[in-house]
């Protein structure tokens, strides 16, 4: 006979009959303490002889309950695993209302206006398989005024997909607002959603992906009990993110206030053909008494594109998705599959007329890794170039004069430009080259107008307080303050400042400083032939003084180099640099302008 003892104190529910043969792991009684039952199983099979117990009567620890009689009884089926229960299938049920395949009529609302789905972008961007979703059994905080069915329905996610999943191997936050679900407008709900995933990025310091297309607040959520929803934390969270993580902006479509602010809020904004952005939309816009415009004229790309509010305009969501996994790539370390440039494309880019014309693009990919450039604000602040790319695999960031452009002059756009993508790279340690090819900083009436003694001391002030790596290859030009500049403020500011064969130097431009501090002399030449010739003497003579091999034999640069020898230097130098593994920021911000 064995004896079974009640393992806790507790009331009996259930007992077997006596005379009933129970299988070896089914209960003999059932206890329950504390709001949970516990069975009190047959150790082996046997026949229940007699019962100490009743429902309903309580025990304490050690009393005796039942005595089995061992015989051999069949076993107990064991559990069918394949057989979803009741309460998985419903969840399944729920999630699967919110997926494209379940939601035909809105899937193709975005074929309409040949747009991908939220959730398609997403999926594009991640790593296959990789994504976790927070919030997908969300719905509008519209209860009140909407039967539950609804808003499962009609409103999945709250509009908001959002989760963690990988780019490349490496985990990051992704966003998307869904258009198809109410005008991808920001709820209650959904901000709870962006305040959950901001904290989420924060706390492990993962860079963030914001699909952002929709209008700004959704005055029809009803469960809140507030007015205004002005103490929603999510653009305060966002806006704290800015230095911490690479926040990077996606845009298709209408994007207008709220959507607009967190795009707004990005290092980096990604916007296909036909988008609009604008902090206020047809309805604010007539509302505010300013007249009544459709969506399609309010910052559309023709303008959003060369005023500097996009840095990289695509085609498509497809081609954005791409940008943006290459975008992220410059953050997320060295690669070891690369391959170098011709290394007669350096020797060979600037040409051997100082006064002709190139385009700097072509400099620069001379230098860094085939294909490994991606370039910022291209339509803005055209005298100046930034872009991200790689030296032997490694990341950095390019900052260069572009002689296309009013002769490579810095200009108050060009000096924004350059100043604000410096406190990026800074900001994620990433080492800065600068390619001068400059006559100085702009001068003139109209140049002044436009506020450009403020706008270009951004460059010397940023430019001193960085504290990457930076270096300097003057490749023609390197006049004035315009080339100090490109240099963090001094040709010994950078950890190496270098030129090219085809490298000149001088305090100003040479033809300017001939005619200011030679003007008595010329003036004094009756004969416009003989003032014409003497005046390019002296501009040649300026020139031998200031080529870059004079300026190195004065130690003012620390090499001139064969420009195909420009890797070595970068390579090299850039790496015996000290890396620093960051747990916290390192600026504030990084300014959004």
């Amino acid at each position: 006979m064995i004896e079974l003892h009640a393992p806790l104190a507790g009331t009996v529910v259930r007992v077997a009959a006596v005379g009933e043969a129970v299988p070896a792991g089914r209960a003999v009684v059932v206890l329950e303490s504390m709001k949970m039952e516990y069975p009190v199983e047959a150790s082996v099979g046997g026949v229940v002889m007699r019962l100490w117990v009743a429902p309903g009567d309580g025990v304490a620890v050690g009393d005796r309950l039942a005595v089995l009689e061992p015989t051999d009884v069949p076993a107990v089926a064991e559990v069918e695993l394949g057989r979803t229960r009741d309460d998985l299938a419903e969840v399944r049920a729920r999630h699967a209302i919110g997926l494209d395949g379940a939601r035909p009529d809105a899937v193709e609302r975005r074929r309409r206006t040949g747009q991908r789905t939220a959730r398609e972008n997403v999926e594009d961007l991640l790593d296959a398989g990789s994504f976790v979703e927070y919030g997908p059994l969300a719905i509008a905080a519209q209860r009140r005024r909407r039967p539950l069915e609804d808003l499962i329905e009609r409103t999945p996610a709250d509009g908001l997909v959002g989760g963690v999943g990988t780019v490349a191997g490496h985990p990051v936050v992704a966003m998307s607002y869904d258009y198809t679900v109410l005008a991808g407008t920001q709820g209650l709900q959904n901000h709870r959603k962006k305040d959950r995933l901001f904290d989420v990025a924060e706390r492990q310091q993962l860079p963030v992906v914001f699909f952002a297309e929709g209008g700004g607040g959704r005055p029809g959520d009803t469960d809140g009990t507030g007015v205004s929803g002005l103490d929603c934390m999510a653009f305060l969270f966002f806006g704290q993110l800015s230095g911490l993580v690479p926040l990077v902006g996606i845009t298709s479509g209408r994007c207008f206030a709220g959507n607009a602010a967190i795009l707004g809020c990005c290092d980096v904004i990604i916007a296909t053909d036909g988008s609009n952005i604008g902090m206020g939309g047809p309805a604010m816009i007539e509302g505010g008494g300013l007249g009544v415009f459709p969506p399609e004229a309010i910052g559309p790309m023709a303008v959003q594109v060369p005023n500097g509010v996009v840095d990289i305009a695509v085609p498509d969501e497809a081609a954005a998705v791409v940008a943006a996994r290459q975008y992220l790539s410059y953050f997320q370390g060295s690669t070891e599959d690369w391959t170098a440039p011709d290394p007669a494309l350096a020797r060979t880019v600037i040409p051997e007329n100082r006064l002709a014309v190139y385009d700097v693009r072509a400099a620069v990919a001379s230098i860094v890794d085939v294909d490994s450039m991606l370039e910022l604000r291209s339509a803005f602040g055209a005298g100046m170039v930034t872009a991200l790319a790689r030296v032997e695999g490694s990341p950095l960031g390019i900052v260069a004069n572009n002689p296309l452009h009013r002769a490579g002059a810095i200009d108050a756009d060009g000096a924004d430009k350059a100043a604000r993508f410096l406190q990026l790279c800074d900001a994620f340690d990433l080492p800065v080259l600068f390619l001068c090819d400059t006559p100085g900083i702009m001068v003139g009436p109209e140049a002044e107008a436009t506020a450009l003694v403020r706008h270009v001391s951004r460059l010397f002030v940023t430019g001193a307080n960085i504290t990457v790596p930076t270096g300097t290859i003057i490749l023609r030009k390197g006049y004035g303050l315009g080339a100090q500049a490109m240099a963090g403020g001094s040709f010994k500011a950078p950890l190496f400042c270098i030129a090219w064969p085809t490298g000149e130097f001088g305090g100003m431009g040479l033809e300017g400083a001939v005619r200011l501090g030679y003007r008595q002399e010329l003036e004094a030449i009756t004969d416009p032939a003989e003032r014409k010739r003497t005046y390019e003497e002296m501009v040649d003579r300026m020139y031998v003084h200031g080529r870059a091999v004079n300026t190195a034999s004065h130690f003012e640069i620390d090499d001139v180099v064969d420009p195909a020898d420009s890797r070595r230097w970068i390579a090299t130098t850039f790496a015996a640099a000290p890396r620093v593994i960051r747990t916290g920021k390192k600026r504030p911000n990084i300014d959004t302008w």
